[in-house]
């Protein structure tokens, strides 16, 4: 009994100790994937949008598509991971803020725009695209300017701020159309129901370059407002921040930015703003 008891001891401590190596094998991430950025097994959790095409889109199949996802894979393999150490998490844009100091994703590339207030709750990397608020309109549409809007009709996403802004700066007898999606507006767009719908010209381009409607809709070419997309990562993560700063850098030098935007957004014929620089925002 006595040479029973100790035998299964020692196998109790050889287990724990097999058990202790494995266990410190990972890198000491967490599971937001915080650890040194060398991956190593870790995973990295990162924020997009599920719904946005030529910008961040879950397709079909449960890949993943878009400017915004190429531009974080990039991103994340310059921190040490690898695509298919890569989590992708859908962040709603009212619930970008609060994923981060949660820690349910480690950064967000999500059409996120950098603005005074959201700075005061989450840190910024770049600005890697500077977008507009634009008008997409039929390819033969004689739209020009916003003011051509007057007595036309304009859809809008409800809950957005877009339309409503251009009806109230720009046309003010334009009739807003509110729709569910946009793609209900641009079903409406195509149909004749609406003459133009608005958002950022990045997200229209997305749009307009799906296949289904190649060829059939152009940008207006506004430039309505001044969107600086950042790359928001949690306060005070300045490690982190340095990190992603330098290699939006290395993407835009080595030509894979341009590559990105002209893969994604191409088909749209979508005029692009050279890559911003780091820090520099365009009010």
């Amino acid at each position: 009994m006595k040479l029973r008891k100790v035998s299964a001891a020692a196998a109790t401590a050889l287990v724990l100790a097999l058990t202790a190596t494995a266990c410190g094998g990972d890198g000491g991430g967490d599971s937001n994937g915080s650890g040194s950025g060398s991956g190593g097994g870790d995973k990295i959790k990162i924020g997009i949008k599920y719904d946005q095409p030529g910008l961040g889109l879950k397709e079909p199949d449960g890949s993943f598509s878009g400017f915004d996802v190429d531009v974080a894979t990039y991103v994340a393999k310059e921190l040490g991971y690898e695509p298919d150490q890569i989590e992708w998490v859908e962040t709603k844009s009212a619930d970008r803020e609060n994923a981060l100091s949660r820690g349910d994703v480690k950064m967000i590339a999500a059409t996120y725009s950098i603005t005074d207030e959201r700075k005061q709750k989450v840190d910024f990397a770049g600005p890697y695209l500077l977008a507009h608020q634009d008008l997409l309109v039929k390819k033969d549409s004689d739209i020009t300017k916003a003011t051509d809007l007057n007595e036309k009709k304009l859809c809008s996403v409800a809950g957005s701020t877009s339309a409503q802004n251009v009806k109230d700066d720009f046309a003010p007898k334009a009739q807003l159309s509110e729709r569910g999606g946009y793609s209900e507006c641009l079903s409406a767009l195509q149909s004749g129901g609406v003459d133009a719908l608005t958002t950022d010209d990045s997200i229209l381009a997305g749009y307009a370059a799906q296949e289904q409607y190649k060829g059939q809709f152009k940008l207006a070419g506004l430039k309505l407002s001044n969107e600086n997309y950042g790359i928001g990562v949690k306060k005070g993560d300045k490690a982190t921040l340095d990190k992603i700063n330098a290699a939006l850098e290395k993407m835009v030098s080595d030509g894979s930015w341009d590559k990105a935007v002209k893969e994604n957004f191409g088909p749209a014929n979508y005029k692009n703003e050279p890559a911003p620089k780091i820090g520099q925002i365009v009010q």
